[in-house]
Formats: C-alpha cells, sequence, structure tokens
C-alpha cells in the first residue's frame, strides 16, 4: 500500500516529533511516499521559488497513493491544498487531530467526514499516546484500505 503523509511545513514545525512517530508507523503498514515531511531537518523558512518541482512531485505521488493521511492539528494552507487534491481525486483520506491543541478544526475539514463507515475521508480526534492505536484501527478497517 502506498501511503501519502501530510503535515505542517511553512504553517509551522511545532509537531515534527509526532510526524516522525506517525511516519514510523506507517511504514508498519506500507510504502510511505512523502516521509521527508517528518525530517526534523526540513526548516519552515526553507525557500521554495517559482517553478519548484516540489509540487509537481507532490502532486505525482499522491496520484500515486492509494490512501492519504494527515495530521492537521496545525494549521497550513499546504496540506489544506493536499486534502482538497485528494478529495478531487476521490483518495481515501484520514484526517488526525488533536483537540488537546486548544485549536478548532476547520469546518471544511471536520465537515468532509460524513459520519459513514464508508466516508472516503474520514476525521479522528485523538490524543497523542494513542496515535499508532488510531493507525492501526483504521487501517484494520476493511473499508480504508484499497
Amino acid at each position: 500500500m502506498r501511503i501519502y503523509f501530510c503535515g505542517s511545513i511553512r504553517g509551522g514545525r511545532q509537531d515534527v516529533a509526532l510526524y516522525q512517530r506517525i511516519v514510523r508507523k506507517l511504514q508498519e503498514l506500507g510504502q510511505v511516499l512523502t516521509e521527508h515531511v517528518s525530517r526534523s531537518d526540513i526548516s519552515e523558512k526553507g525557500k521554495v521559488t517559482q517553478g519548484d518541482p516540489w509540487h509537481d512531485r507532490d502532486v505525482q505521488w499522491l496520484h500515486a497513493a492509494d490512501v492519504v493521511v494527515a495530521e492537521v492539528t496545525q494549521p497550513s494552507l499546504g496540506v489544506g491544498y493536499e486534502l482538497g487534491r485528494a478529495v478531487a481525486m476521490r483518495k481515501r483520506i484520514l484526517c488526525l487531530f488533536r483537540p488537546s491543541s486548544g485549536r478548532v478544526l476547520s469546518a471544511m475539514i471536520r465537515g468532509a467526514d460524513d459520519g459513514s463507515p464508508n466516508s472516503l475521508v474520514q476525521v479522528r480526534d485523538y490524543v497523542e499516546d494513542e496515535v499508532e492505536m488510531v493507525l492501526d484501527k483504521y487501517f484494520s478497517t476493511p473499508s480504508s484500505c484499497i
């Protein structure tokens, strides 16, 4: 299974240690196409120029992915863009959100989950200590895997 992982880069790197945990768990479940998102040496202020291959490369990976997992607690325009593209591609999407952050998840993201077990977009509120369990549960459900 090919997994596309989304997490904030330009929006802030506060959760990079958590991203590393998520990516390690996802690597047990399949091939993570975007494991670089969890690297601690990527700066939120890194230089990207117009026409940078980053966009096209990531969109190709998004097309190749079987499922998208996004940590959406840290607001990020890039993650929102990736999720919009993934919805348009009819990809299965798991969004992970930590209410303990004090933030409120975007109504557009929360509202994309229609509450049914077969919803293409599923939002899971979680506590950090349980992230691996949340991932195990999602990927053990037949409708989440292609």
